[in-house]
């Protein structure tokens, strides 16, 4: 067994617990994030306001993280990680207590906003500290464990909201969320202890003023496929987006302090481990939103048997987490990751060659496929992402990553939206209802074949050695 971990004031702590307590704290935040749009026509009728506007406590809640996400380095090297964490905790904690009283819907998106600003900063942080305090031979079991528990999420949110929103009022499920965050509050006053260690430097204004271009970025690719759009404000909105993201990249390369130290693009490993994560992220949010579109347009069945039907590929992606760890702690990341971008090039070849309906079953049996496949790449490519990096360079790498894959996630999900809706369109002309929607979708399967298959080049570039710089 190892020896006991000890804090940077020299006292020992229990890294199993100071870990759990970290999942148990993301967890409840991924639920809160994922579980919400089950709710959307409940609280369009309380707020008495359209799809459009409670589209928003999504939308509004991915650009707020992303903007976040890049302060996340800054904020663990000058915040003193018990600190920081807590604070993030009574953050998240007060915008729920805000939602819970939320009388309008404006009040209710500002108890949104502040928790997106909880979550932006702590997904990138909980993974680098998670990184920091274990040893490298056993990252990809920890990392492993740490998508289990993610991945679980994603089974759990629909189930939570769907028996909480049956048995209660849609505050209910605010309610549940308050309650593990402040219980987990009041446990990470004993459990989180000070592993991270602090390069304080001043914050830089400039670069986080720019950084917003990337919420004008998404905000644009949020507007794809959508109507009544003003194109010519929007293509001026992302021009000065990508003017603001090229000055924010320009500045992390020319100031002494960046916020977010962009020399960790300068390792070949770490760049195709960013573009490893995007494509597998990218695969997995377009299942969890394409499938059950398919499920009620396509094989007519209620929302909640689509919802439902998503929760197998879920719980295989849990169960496979920590098995794919351990597997790349033992054979190596480029293997682990060719079979995972294998599986998921497999599950959309067979929706691309499989031209007419597909039933229930086979649906459900390959978004496990490609889930699966998920749970292969995924958390090994933050690993190996890491492990590619110097240590005090970690925060910086997780938090390129893990805003890179929402960025990439995002897009992934607008085209898909997109070529769904332009291909339907064009085959109505000419073909029924029916027909159209097939050919819509196949046009989807056959766009993220060709990503998948792009993916699985990356991984086969992949360099198996350690800390390797380009």
């Amino acid at each position: 067994m190892a020896e006991q971990p000890i804090d940077l004031q020299g006292r020992p702590y229990s890294h199993l617990a100071f870990i759990w307590t970290l999942l148990a704290g993301t967890f409840t935040m991924s639920i809160s994030q994922s579980s919400l749009s089950t709710a959307y026509p409940t609280l369009m009728k309380y707020f008495n306001v359209p799809a459009s506007t409670v589209q928003w406590l999504t939308t509004g809640f991915m650009l707020v993280m992303v903007v976040m996400m890049p302060v996340s380095p800054w904020l663990l090297n000058n915040i003193r990680f018990p600190v920081l964490f807590v604070s993030v905790l009574a953050l998240f904690d007060v915008g729920t207590f805000i939602i819970y009283l939320a009388t309008s819907f404006p009040l209710m998106m500002l108890g949104r906003v502040m928790e997106a600003m909880a979550v932006g900063i702590m997904f990138p942080s909980y993974q680098t500290v998670m990184l920091r305090i274990t040893p490298e031979a056993q990252r990809g079991s920890v990392m492993g464990f740490a998508g289990l528990v993610m991945g679980s999420a994603l089974a759990v949110g629909p189930i939570i909201s769907g028996i909480v929103l049956r048995y209660t009022t849609w505050q209910g499920l605010f309610v549940v969320f308050m309650v593990i965050i402040t219980v987990v509050f009041v446990i990470a006053l004993k459990t989180v202890k000070d592993v991270m260690p602090q390069h304080k430097a001043h914050l830089d204004y400039w670069s986080v003023l720019s950084s917003v271009g990337f919420i004008g970025i998404l905000y644009v690719v949020n507007q794809i496929g959508k109507t009544a759009v003003n194109w010519g404000a929007m293509g001026a909105l992302l021009a000065v987006s990508l003017l603001a993201v090229a000055y924010f990249v320009y500045r992390q390369f020319h100031v002494a302090t960046p916020l977010l130290d962009l020399r960790v693009l300068k390792t070949f490993n770490f760049d195709l481990a960013v573009l490893l994560t995007g494509a597998s992220y990218i695969a997995l949010i377009v299942v969890t939103i394409i499938f059950p579109l398919y499920y009620q347009g396509v094989l007519g069945i209620s929302p909640f048997a689509s919802g439902m039907a998503l929760v197998p590929g879920a719980v295989v992606l849990s169960l496979l987490n920590p098995l794919t760890g351990k597997l790349a702690d033992k054979i190596g990341f480029k293997a682990t990751m060719l079979t995972g971008m294998t599986m998921i090039v497999l599950g959309w070849l067979w929706l691309t060659l499989v031209t007419s309906q597909q039933s229930l079953v086979a649906m459900i049996l390959t978004a496990a496929l490609i889930e699966g496949g998920n749970a292969f790449v995924m958390m090994p490519a933050v690993t190996l992402g890491a492990n590619s990096l110097p240590d005090q360079l970690i925060s910086h790498g997780t938090a390129v990553i893990t805003t890179v894959r929402q960025i990439l996630g995002s897009t992934g999900v607008a085209v898909a939206t997109l070529i769904l809706a332009m291909v339907t369109a064009d085959h109505l002309k000419v073909a029924g209802h029916a027909a159209a929607n097939l050919a819509g979708y196949h046009a989807v399967f056959v766009t993220f074949l060709a990503v998948a298959v792009v993916g699985w080049i990356f991984a086969a570039m992949l360099r198996d050695g350690r800390k390797q710089q380009a």
